[in-house]
């Protein structure tokens, strides 16, 4: 198969709220991504993905939508839109933006409509089943535990939702609302973007409202709405679509396993370009990161996609905890170590803004400083069981998503360089020491340490299409595999833990593997090795 221009690509996630203010309220917009342009072609990605700026009134954040075609005033205009695309485009990079059709705000016009009786126009857009106060069409649960309907009393019916009952799901049943929604796509693939990445697209069918979820055979609480059969046809439709443009696609794909993302990912049949999985975001009994479950999911993915599909690879984005934060110790040389790990698979790696820097997970000090709904559900209910406010603070936000969405940081001076105003979320402490303006002085930062790995990526062929093969070493928190492509190997080695771990590599051809630099001391390959907490080696060889 000829490669695609994103196989090649790194892609740089930008929680638009959290990283440049230029206008000193406090909150992130359009023109500050813009100015910050020449920072990211420096770091060397090639892909932007932004997160929501439609207008909304930002229950979720902007997941919300209460107009697709419009720009919230807080990020800026359609105008400031355009001219970061275009200033984007003109320094090589490409722009992505979510893809929001599962669910609209209860703001948005259809929904406004649709909720005024029950034959008006609209009514179709959505999901509505009839109810009373005290009985719901069934017992669904929403992602936030409590039940997915919500009773609506002016029609005596209640409304479908798998998240906020502010984000009532759409009925992809409809016909009229397809067209609407593929009409929308066309006017922003026309626009310049280069592709989308599509959110919670594995929900968009639902079983019959009779679906009984069967807990002892396995199934899950969203199993009514988690990559249900017949999903395919409304995937087809937007594939059709995607294809005249040849645009980018990454799906959010939740209940899309390993082994079935081959079908949704595959450069002829498949739907998107590729799938991002929750699963390797794994704990422990103590509530720690699971590095060894991490690793064994990272591996399975790639081996169930290795002969057709394509990964996307990430360890951070705006819904989880900084990784080093939840599976390392937060320092520089695990952030390092987790660089190297993931940035060398087969699949398009992403970036989280502030990951290339180590940014780690922030410290809460009251409750008013929680901005998401369902911690702020978690520590009500913790302190209700008679836990003190320290604990219930510490265990609430132990693994929020508020820790991604603290404000960039960008230099030692007040609020980090991310505005003059006061800033809408607390910056991190240790933003004096970790920031863009520290990364860039020190040559060995885990800033150029990511920019040497994009260009391994853009300049050897094994990086980008090589093959995947695990490599066993008798320790399950060393990630070790091998890439080969044609007469050319890598081997990757490195110990996600803080622990010195002994390896066994007695199967391993030990002959002219020569080390790649990556701002780490060299080591020399044998039989059984030590190797150091947070070390990490990469080799390669060649036959020719």
């Amino acid at each position: 198969m000829k490669e695609k221009w994103w196989q090649k690509a790194t892609v740089y996630q930008i929680y638009p709220r959290s990283f440049k203010d230029s206008n000193g309220d406090g909150k992130g917009d359009l023109p500050g991504i813009i100015e910050k342009l020449p920072y990211l072609k420096e770091l060397g990605v090639d892909v932007l993905w932004l997160n929501p700026v439609y207008a909304s009134p930002m229950v979720d954040n902007g997941y919300d939508i209460s107009d697709y075609y419009s720009i919230n005033p807080e990020f800026g205009s359609l105008a400031d839109l355009r001219q970061l695309l275009e200033t984007a485009h003109s320094l090589g990079l490409k722009l992505i933006m979510d893809l929001v059709v599962n669910h609209t705000s209860d703001q948005h016009p259809w929904f406004k409509e649709a909720r005024k009786s029950k034959d008006n126009p609209y009514r179709d857009y959505y999901l509505w089943q009839p109810a009373s106060p005290d009985r719901m069409p069934n017992n669904w649960k929403s992602f936030q535990g409590t039940s997915a309907w919500t009773y609506d009393e002016r029609t005596k019916e209640a409304y479908f939702h798998i998240f906020d009952a502010k984000q009532p799901d759409l009925n992809w049943k409809s016909p009229r609302l397809r067209e609407e929604i593929y009409q929308m796509i066309r006017y922003w693939l026309d626009f310049g973007l280069d592709g989308f990445r599509l959110d919670a697209i594995s929900h968009l069918q639902k079983e019959a409202w009779d679906f009984k979820i069967q807990f002892w055979e396995g199934d899950g609480p969203w199993a009514p709405f988690m990559n249900v059969s017949g999903i395919e046809a409304y995937m087809a439709d937007l594939k059709e679509i995607f294809d005249q443009y040849g645009v980018m696609t990454v799906g959010e794909a939740s209940g899309v396993s390993s082994k079935q993302a081959p079908a949704w990912t595959d450069e002829k049949t498949g739907f998107i370009s590729m799938i991002i999985e929750w699963e390797h975001n794994r704990r422990t009994p103590d509530n720690q990161g699971d590095v060894a479950g991490l690793i064994a999911v990272l591996k399975r993915w790639q081996e169930d996609l290795s002969e057709r599909g394509w990964n996307a690879l990430y360890l951070e984005n705006h819904d989880i905890p900084r990784i080093i934060s939840a599976f390392g110790d937060g320092s520089q040389g695990c952030a390092k170590a987790f660089a190297v790990a993931y940035s060398l698979l087969r699949g398009t790696p992403f970036i989280f803004q502030g990951q290339e820097l180590g940014m780690t997970n922030g410290q809460f000090e009251s409750a008013d400083e929680i901005d998401s709904n369902s911690i702020k559900l978690a520590y009500q209910d913790l302190l209700e069981k008679g836990m003190s406010e320290e604990d219930a603070l510490t265990q609430a936000t132990q693994w929020s998503r508020d820790h991604a969405r603290l404000p960039m940081q960008w230099d030692c001076s007040p609020n980090a360089g991310f505005t003059t105003g006061q800033p809408w979320m607390k910056v991190n402490d240790n933003y004096k020491t970790i920031n863009v303006q520290a990364q860039l002085a020190d040559k060995d930062s885990l800033f150029h340490l990511y920019q040497r790995l994009i260009e391994l990526r853009h300049q050897d062929t094994v990086v980008s299409q090589g093959t995947f093969q695990a490599l066993e070493t008798g320790q399950d928190k060393v990630f070790a595999y091998h890439r080969h492509l044609h007469d050319v190997s890598y081997l990757v080695i490195v110990n996600l833990s803080g622990e010195d771990l002994g390896l066994d590599l007695s199967d391993l051809d030990l002959a002219d593997w020569q080390e790649v630099a990556l701002f780490n001391r060299p080591l020399l390959l044998k039989s059984e090795l030590t190797l150091p907490g947070y070390d990490y080696h990469v080799y390669c060889r060649s036959k020719n």
